[in-house]
């Protein structure tokens, strides 16, 4: 059996690396039009950072795991096509700022129509709006077709920075079908594929429509979480009550549990963001106003998480940043990854630099992603891996992600080299506020009464 991947980035990378690993006797084959990411994918240096992903790579590469930019090759001779393409949020005509842009999606539809010698399974990797395997099926399935394709749904519910841990102890594996004995057939194909490593009650199926719009609401109830704790974090620091016992006092209830309950300066990523909105789209082409307001306050209350902190800065630094270097801590979305989609830190730096702040910016993994990312501002931005360097002569620290460096650092040392006063706004929560407190910091955490040497 050929298995292919279409698609080599945070999904489809990780996902093909796991299934090599887990079923030698299979050829997996990824492919991306990108030859700078496939040249990473067979360098030393892989294009994306997953903890445990490069052993594995180096273990399966060209044994029973191949990267390749021969897209239509590999799709010929492929019996089981994965297809994890990019589907970003729409940027123009109907539905611009809320849909799912899915024009590479049927464009690599009709290309294997075009390419295809084989009858094939087409499996559903990326985050869809619900349907769309209507019309894959429809494409695919057409008059011009000279072969049958099943189509499948097979979301992925990976976290970064863990991704390489969820894929190989899943919580639980979707395989949506068509309920037609094709469709069944082909369900069960991917079912005996997973259940080389997968245990069998953790396998669910569903039809093909419950897996599509399981993984939005399963996103999209994830980041209501986090939007939820933010929102009374705000009140936490106005009433001097301690966002971090509310969460321990609410989690312990099991009616709520205690995950996603960490305050922080929002939600990033690729997904949380994207499908909320793709949502918040849907409900409203369905004539459901009041649930697509409902979704859309979600992504409103991560979006007022980040100016709450900026007007923080603002605030108790004497209410001008003009001329003030702030040096920010961690600019990916999240700890592990060098990811920086969707991340905090991008809107903060440009809400920084229109106060006309100075910026230096150190990340232990994500600094070539945010040069990037803010290649177009105007203003003063440094990068350097190393944040004592970047703290040097520092009105400010910024912690924006959790890496664990951050909670280890040398703080007397950094205090030491900045200018004074020195304030120290931590977005994730993860430093000792009063050691800081003590070494002479003015602190400010997400959800908890500031620790200030002045009133």
């Amino acid at each position: 059996m050929n298995i292919v991947f279409i698609g080599a980035g945070y999904v489809g990378g990780p996902t093909i690396t796991v299934m090599a690993s887990k079923c030698p006797e299979i050829q997996f084959t990824c492919v991306d039009i990108n030859q700078d990411r496939i040249n990473a994918w067979n360098s030393k240096e892989l294009p994306i950072y997953e903890p445990g992903l490069d052993d594995l790579v180096k273990k399966n590469r060209n044994k029973n795991l191949f990267f390749s930019t021969n897209v239509e090759e590999a799709v010929k001779n492929g019996d089981i096509i994965f297809v994890s393409v990019n589907t970003p949020t729409k940027t123009f005509g109907k539905g611009a700022g809320y849909a799912a842009n899915l024009e590479y999606w049927e464009k690599t539809a009709r290309m294997i129509l075009d390419v295809s010698t084989s009858n094939k399974i087409i499996v559903e990797k990326s985050t869809l709006p619900v349907k769309t395997a209507d019309a894959m099926a429809r494409i695919l399935n057409s008059d011009k077709a000279k072969y049958h394709f099943d189509i499948l749904s097979n979301p992925e519910f990976l976290a970064e920075g863990t991704a390489i841990n969820d894929l190989l102890h899943p919580d639980r594996v979707l395989i949506g079908s068509f309920e037609n004995e094709n469709g069944i057939k082909a369900r069960q194909k991917l079912v005996e594929l997973y259940q080389n490593w997968v245990p069998k009650e953790k396998i669910l199926t569903t039809n093909i429509w419950s897996s599509e719009l399981s993984k939005l609401t399963a996103n999209a109830f994830l980041a209501q979480r986090i939007s939820s704790i933010n929102a009374i974090s705000a009140l936490c620091e106005e009433t001097d009550a301690n966002i971090e016992e509310v969460s321990k006092a609410i989690g312990m209830d099991t009616r709520i549990g205690n995950k996603f309950l960490k305050a922080s300066v929002g939600f990033g990523g690729s997904c949380f963001k994207k499908d909320i909105l793709n949502l918040a789209y849907l409900s409203r082409h369905y004539g459901l106003t009041e649930v697509a307001d409902y979704w859309e306050s979600v992504v409103n209350i991560n979006e007022y998480q980040k100016e709450r902190l900026v007007d923080r800065m603002l605030n108790n630094m004497f209410r001008t940043l003009s001329g003030k270097k702030i040096c920010i801590l961690g600019f990916a979305f999240k700890a592990n990854t060098s990811d920086t989609r969707e991340s905090p830190a991008i809107s903060i730096t440009k809400k920084l630099l229109e106060e006309r702040a100075e910026i230096s910016i150190s990340d232990p993994k994500a600094i070539e992603n945010a040069k990037k990312d803010l290649a177009d501002l105007e203003g003063k931005i440094s990068f350097t891996e190393d944040p004592y360097e970047a703290s040097k002569g520092a009105h400010s620290l910024l912690i924006l992600t959790e890496w664990d460096i951050y909670k280890d650092l040398d703080y007397q040392k950094i205090y030491d080299h900045m200018e004074k006063p020195a304030f120290l706004f931590d977005g994730r929560s993860i430093i000792d506020r009063q050691k800081c407190y003590d070494i002479g910091f003015n602190v400010f955490t997400i959800g908890t009464s500031s620790l200030k040497h002045f009133d």
